[in-house]
């Protein structure tokens, strides 16, 4: 799936009225989420929150399983485990999402996550995995 379709049907699927985040690249392996900046993603102390980044992970996570198996919505977060590196300072978020281990019934990856005011101070570290459907699995 191209990145646009995969960036459709995510939006149709939770029928999402506003578009929160931009898929902005997918290949073998590799899905790259940009979510814009608001007000409204900072803690105290002026750092981008960890639900914010939380948030672009999964979704990063979510759009690299569906760029790989298809259509399938019900695609779920088995495991996610975040580890916070730096402070986040005020920016877009991006996530850089790549795939560990495609299997039968199990999605493995790992993200990294950066503000667009630092693009070269990795901010967290995520891995996780999704469950895939026994209908989309994939099999080798």
């Amino acid at each position: 799936m191209t990145a646009q379709e995969v960036e459709d049907l995510i939006h149709a699927g939770f029928e999402a009225r506003k578009r929160r985040w931009v898929l902005e690249e997918v290949g073998p392996g590799f899905a790259r989420i940009r979510v814009p900046y608001k007000e409204s993603m900072l803690r105290p102390g002026r750092v981008l929150s960890g639900p914010s980044l939380f948030g672009a992970a999964d979704v990063a996570m979510y759009a690299l399983v569906l760029s790989h198996v298809g259509p399938e919505l019900m695609a779920v977060t088995a495991n996610f485990n975040m580890n916070f590196l730096a402070k986040a300072k005020p920016g877009d978020i991006i996530a850089d999402a790549r795939m560990l281990k495609l299997g039968r019934r199990l999605a493995v990856m790992e993200v990294g996550l950066f503000s667009s005011a630092e693009p070269e101070v990795r901010v967290a570290h995520v891995t996780g995995s999704y469950a895939l459907p026994a209908s989309k699995a994939v099999h080798p």
